[in-house]
């Protein structure tokens, strides 16, 4: 597996709507190799997702994993989920606010405003059908990376930019008070 570079905000990529990838492609060992370096990717840096636009390949392609991860040590587990051609669908108009980062926004966090329950439906990796329902944190984790394949940053959607602040600033005045509000959409809806 290879550790590939993460485009950062400025790069003409990310401001690119992905394409969709046929099932023929998916059965392809580059494919698969492709998810695989993705996925070490993602985890090298500590992402809790990464879509594929922001290691520049502009397909429909996304990884999501949520363990024991430093840089989010509050956020619910999710297996690691890989998400081809995804299509996301709201199941209600409840919303919750989510202070966001991104590995293409680097020393930043802002927070946004995200639907608390989504359908997710896409292929896995290997083709297979997927239709789940996501709640709460995880809905808004689901969100931000199917974003990025709309030619989206979490930055798009900071409605008060007085909440953007470096990841430092975050930890040392909002990050206990966004806990709370983790505790709380955790409690409402499970995840």
């Amino acid at each position: 597996m290879t550790i590939l570079a993460i485009a950062q905000i400025g790069a003409p990529v990310l401001r690119e709507r992905a394409l969709e990838v046929t099932r023929e492609e998916i059965a392809t060992p580059e494919f698969q190799k492709f998810v695989d370096d993705l996925i070490e990717t993602m985890h090298d840096a500590n992402g809790a997702g990464l879509a594929a636009i922001q290691i520049y390949n502009p397909i429909r392609v996304c990884a999501i994993e949520v363990g024991n991860n430093p840089r989010y040590p509050y956020k619910p587990k999710i297996p690691l989920t890989v998400l081809v051609n995804p299509v996301l669908t709201p199941l209600s108009n409840e919303r919750f606010d989510n202070y966001e980062g991104c590995l293409s926004v680097p020393d930043m966090r802002g927070v946004v405003s995200r639907y608390a329950e989504m359908r997710v439906t896409a292929w896995d990796r290997h083709g297979n059908a997927i239709d789940r329902e996501v709640r709460g944190i995880t809905a808004g984790t689901f969100q931000h990376e199917v974003d990025h394949l709309d030619a989206t940053l979490f930055i798009d959607r900071v409605a008060d930019t007085r909440t953007l602040c470096t990841w430092k600033e975050f930890a040392r005045h909002q990050e206990a008070a966004f806990r709370a509000v983790v505790e709380r959409v955790v409690g409402r809806f499970g995840s």
